[in-house]
């Protein structure tokens, strides 16, 4: 025989009525319900005036709140929410805080207990933690010692069009320097955007990118045409592993905001996204805090580069003690009475040959290149190929 229930509101009405009813007296109402007697005349009290609403369970929360948040605050607390939906409440309250410091905000556990009680927050959907991989970003010092640049994964506007847009930050700051859509993904229209970037920003003494075209090709040490523009004016280009975007990581996460804010595939005309591509901008570097900047925008921080660009292409210089050789318009080189293949990327390019042990090794400009050995043959070092697990068929 299973266990019988006792509902604690049904026992509180039942002896009140039992009482009021004059069944018992008070003292053996409490012992048959087993209550104290306190306990029966606080529920008397409260049936007298509220009758069996009175009986039920109430909450033990405070009636008033001296420390509550002043209305006129939330106000224009959920006021920058509703404008830019798309900020937290550590970012809500950096930008209250950047724009308007002379008031005393509530912290942002209170900001988002607002958002909570007033529907604004969507629940998150929990990933299983992996293990940490990431690789620290080099020469990122300060400001444009790193500059990102990359294309936006494309997408179609509603008039059908292609576009992915091309962005350019620094990483030090976080400052979207360009972003755009770019006729043709190609070195001639990336170039031209980085040489208007140069000549408004100053250069960066490395520019950081993934290994897809124009960025990037499989040849001699990477170098692409664009790379070779590079560093004839002044620039470092390095490259990220394969499949390792966090190497990149603060470019990538740039990426996902204009994702969640900037872009609308569907939406938008190519000639509205266009647009929007430029308030974006506007919004990234001058309103949206940046919480690894301890929440300020990145254009109250950024500064152009003390390195003016002077317009020219300069080919790299070696020291006197480096030999130089100088590759021909078919992609080799002469050496010692032989001919070795290096790159057509490099065409009518002087490149460094540094004595080692091995033979030589081969550098254009920062650029190692390979080994070129004392057979005149030349070597490049190529990542492994990634291990291909194969998986076992089902039986059909």
């Amino acid at each position: 025989m299973p266990w019988g229930e006792v509902n604690v509101e049904e026992q509180r009405n039942l002896f009140a009525e039992a009482y009021f009813k004059g069944i018992h007296c008070l003292a053996k109402l409490c012992r048959q319900f087993k209550i104290s007697r306190p306990t029966g005349y606080h529920w008397l009290k409260r049936y007298k005036k509220e009758g069996k609403k009175g009986l039920k369970n109430q909450s033990k929360a405070r009636k008033t709140q001296p420390n509550a948040t002043d209305p006129k605050l939330v106000d224009e607390i959920l006021a920058v929410k509703f404008k830019y939906p798309d900020l937290g409440p550590d970012k809500v309250l950096g930008y209250l805080e950047y724009n308007r410091p002379t008031i005393h905000w509530p912290s942002s556990t209170t900001i988002e207990k607002l958002f909570k009680k007033n529907g604004l927050v969507l629940p998150r959907k929990y990933r299983k933690r992996m293990p940490v991989q990431t690789t620290p970003l080099a020469h990122c010092q300060q400001l444009n010692d790193v500059w990102c640049v990359d294309f936006k994964g494309w997408f179609l506007t509603r008039d059908g069009h292609k576009c992915e847009p091309f962005t350019l930050t620094d990483a030090h700051s976080r400052y979207l320097l360009r972003c755009l859509k770019l006729n043709a993904n190609d070195t001639n229209h990336v170039w031209a955007v980085l040489e208007m970037a140069f000549r408004e920003y100053g250069l960066p003494r490395y520019m950081r990118s993934d290994n897809g075209p124009p960025f990037a090709t499989s040849c001699a040490g990477r170098i692409s045409p664009l790379s070779v523009k590079l560093i004839k004016a002044g620039v470092i280009p390095e490259w990220i592993e394969p499949g390792n975007p966090q190497q990149n990581g603060r470019h990538e996460r740039m990426h996902l905001t204009l994702k969640n804010e900037g872009i609308f595939p569907a939406v938008l005309s190519l000639e509205e996204q266009l647009m929007k591509f430029q308030e974006f901008q506007h919004y990234y570097n001058f309103v949206r805090p940046h919480e690894a900047l301890g929440q300020v925008p990145p254009g109250s921080l950024y500064q152009p580069s003390q390195r003016v660009w002077d317009g020219r292409l300069k080919s790299p210089e070696y020291p006197n003690a480096t030999k130089v050789g100088r590759v021909r318009s078919c992609g080799t080189m002469c050496w010692k009475g032989g001919v070795v293949y290096i790159s057509r990327t490099l065409s009518e390019e002087p490149v460094g040959l540094q004595e080692n042990e091995e033979g030589y090794k081969v550098y254009y400009g920062p650029i190692i290149l390979g080994i070129l050995t004392r057979k005149n043959e030349f070597i490049i070092e190529r990542r492994k190929p990634r291990r291909i697990i194969p998986t076992k068929k089902k039986p059909i």
